[in-house]
This record gives structure tokens, C-alpha cells and sequence, in this order.
């Protein structure tokens, strides 16, 4: 049939185009972290304020990591959330590795086995009260505190620090830590 064959012939030459687009993208270096993580500081509650949404953490409220230093080195991660604030707290429970030679900053976070994720933690403050977390491919950021309450002239500083690693910082959103936050502007 005449028209099955220009059916095949455009979907080709469309196909071949996408191929073409693609192969002409730069590519970019993978985001690699500079920081130098004291871990057993590291260790503890951190309460997500922001992150750039994704399917397991979307519309989830009251979010929270909690790391612990195993004696093998690796670290029990705990992700506690609500999927309101009217529900029950609930718990994910993962582990993580840390890269060697990484200076602490490179994780492979694992929470269903075979499949892990890499994490990088970009910056933390001095202090170690909020932390920038990444990934190499920047398709995930976060920013972590150690309170879940973060003014927003904080907040605007931290997610604008995200433009020097790549990312485009309005795609973050803020999470709810609160019940008063829901629905308000620029949070999930």
C-alpha cells in the first residue's frame, strides 16, 4: 500500500532527525563534589526543605533524613514522610555506601535491592546546620536542614547556589514542614 510506505518513511526520516538532534547535544561533564564531608558530623536528622520533585518524594509532607554511621562503614538511611498531615508517619528505610576517595561527598543510596542511586553532597555549612545535595547527572537537588524551619531569605541564598553546579534553581520547590505551608507558593 502507497500510503503504508510514506507512513514508514516519514516515521524513519522523524526517528533519523531525533537521532541527529541528539547526537549534536553537548554533552555535559557529570557534577562531581568538591566538599569534604565530616561524616560522623554528618550523621543524624536533616529535614528536606527543598528538593526538584520526583515520583517517590512528590506531594509528600513533613519529609525528613535520618543517617546513621554502621560500623562497617556504610550508612542505615532512613526517609520518614507523611502523605498528609492528618496521616500516619511512615518510614523508608535504605543503605548507604560512600564512594572511596570521595572525601565523604559521594553516596550510593540504596533502598530496594538491586537498585541504588548516587548522591552527592555538594556543600555544607560550617556549622553543618544545611546541607546541598545533588546528583551527577543533576536530575535530583535538595536542600537539608538540620531544623525543619528555614527563613526564606536562607532558602532564596541556598537554592540560588544550585546555578553554579548546573541546575536551573526554580525547579526546586519547597516541602511542607509545617501544615500552615501547604498550598502556599513555590512549595509542592
Amino acid at each position: 500500500m502507497p500510503s503504508d510506505r510514506f507512513a514508514r518513511l516519514i516515521g524513519g526520516l522523524t526517528l533519523g532527525a531525533l537521532l541527529a538532534a541528539c547526537a549534536a547535544a553537548p554533552a555535559r561533564e557529570p557534577l562531581r563534589s568538591q566538599a569534604q564531608v565530616d561524616l560522623p558530623r554528618f550523621m543524624g536528622t536533616w529535614y528536606v526543605i527543598a528538593n526538584i520533585p520526583y515520583w517517590p518524594e512528590r506531594g509528600k509532607v513533613a519529609t525528613r533524613d535520618e543517617y546513621t554511621l554502621r560500623a562497617d562503614g556504610r550508612i542505615d538511611n532512613v526517609y520518614v514522610f507523611r502523605n498528609s498531615f492528618a496521616g500516619p508517619e511512615k518510614r523508608w528505610h535504605g543503605v548507604s555506601r560512600v564512594v572511596p576517595g570521595s572525601g565523604g561527598a559521594h553516596w550510593q543510596v540504596r533502598f530496594i535491592w538491586p537498585f541504588s542511586a548516587d548522591l552527592l553532597v555538594l556543600e555544607v555549612a560550617p556549622d553543618y546546620s544545611w546541607a546541598l545535595l545533588g546528583h551527577p547527572r543533576r536530575r535530583h537537588a535538595w536542600i537539608f536542614s538540620r531544623t525543619p524551619h528555614m527563613d526564606q531569605t536562607e532558602y532564596a541564598h541556598l537554592r540560588e547556589r544550585f546555578r553554579a553546579y548546573g541546575y536551573e534553581p526554580d525547579a526546586l520547590r519547597r516541602i511542607p514542614q509545617f501544615p500552615d505551608q501547604v498550598g502556599r507558593d513555590g512549595f509542592q
